[in-house]
């Protein structure tokens, strides 16, 4: 069985994404001279500041005057840092696990991630990966490498959807802890208090982050079309409810259309670029036509 990427594209897919290219609408940060603005000006090889030692990180950078003095791990960064760093916030909550066809949202949605994580490596930038579900259940930090995408993939390759989402505070310790402007893509379903889910999202701009917003959901989701009674059960609570939809299709709609409005407007008046993604949707035509529109704004 394949593990890493390969699981979730294949080489002819890998193939298309080759001439694809993802940048940052915003002022950004990085680690390698690149092609996107960056803040900083004078010496290159000057002192910025400090960041939390990452496993992997190389040790030349290590600040061991502040171990000594802290006990804690510590990296020195500096003002050439200019590339891009990419930040894949993907939701692992049980409602991920919903699909209505033969893969859930969470496979469409780590297939996305696996995509813009390929397309960004090879634009020379470097990507991270924070996994969610009612906490921050595991961090991977931006690297400009191959092998760590890989491992990234692997570690999604192994992770099935649980739990209940808190989405919101997820994202505002998310926001505290990426400390250079970066840019955060954040794919869910985004079933949750939408006010709040706003208000994080408006700490990323605050401190002046580049966020794209994919909403990953099933078709069945975004038009109530069943046509028979049933029972239905929250994936995330395991309360059941028996149903017409039929009878409820019409008020669904206009209720869960109003639930989606919400988003699109706030992010708008945000300047967080904000897409509804259909699961049913080929996934490389939808990358395609994103990245083309983007360029364009």
């Amino acid at each position: 069985m394949n593990k890493g990427l390969t699981h979730f594209l294949t080489p002819q897919e890998l193939q298309r994404l080759n001439l694809l290219l993802l940048e940052s609408r915003d002022v950004v940060e990085g680690n390698l001279t690149g092609r996107h603005s960056s803040p900083h000006r004078g010496t290159s090889t000057e002192f910025a500041d400090h960041r939390q030692y990452y496993p992997g990180d190389d040790l030349k950078h290590m600040d061991w005057k502040v171990v000594a003095r802290t006990e804690k791990y510590y990296v020195r960064r500096y003002e050439d840092e200019t590339n891009l760093r990419v930040y894949l916030v993907l939701d692992r909550s049980a409602s991920m696990a919903y699909g209505s066809g033969d893969n859930s949202k969470f496979h469409y949605a780590c297939r996305l991630a696996a995509a813009l994580g390929y397309i960004v490596l090879k634009s020379r930038d470097a990507v991270g990966l924070h996994l969610y579900s009612d906490d921050i259940d595991r961090v991977m930090p931006a690297r400009h490498s191959f092998g760590h995408l890989n491992n990234m993939m692997t570690l999604l390759q192994d992770t099935e959807p649980s739990s209940a989402t808190e989405t919101a505070p997820v994202l505002h310790k998310i926001a505290d802890s990426i400390q250079r402007r970066a840019l955060v893509i954040l794919i869910s379903d985004l079933i949750d208090n939408a006010d709040n889910i706003l208000k994080a999202l408006a700490h990323f701009r605050k401190v002046q982050h580049d966020v794209i917003m994919f909403q990953v959901l099933d078709p069945a989701e975004l038009d109530l079309s069943l046509r028979s009674a049933a029972e239905f059960e929250d994936m995330e609570s395991g309360e059941r409810l028996y149903a017409d939809p039929k009878a409820m299709a019409s008020e669904y709609n206009k209720v869960f259309g109003e639930f989606l409005d919400t988003y699109r407007r706030a992010c708008s008046e945000m300047r967080v670029d904000y897409r509804l993604v259909n699961t049913s949707n080929s996934l490389q035509n939808f990358i395609r036509a994103y990245l083309e529109e983007r360029k364009r704004y």
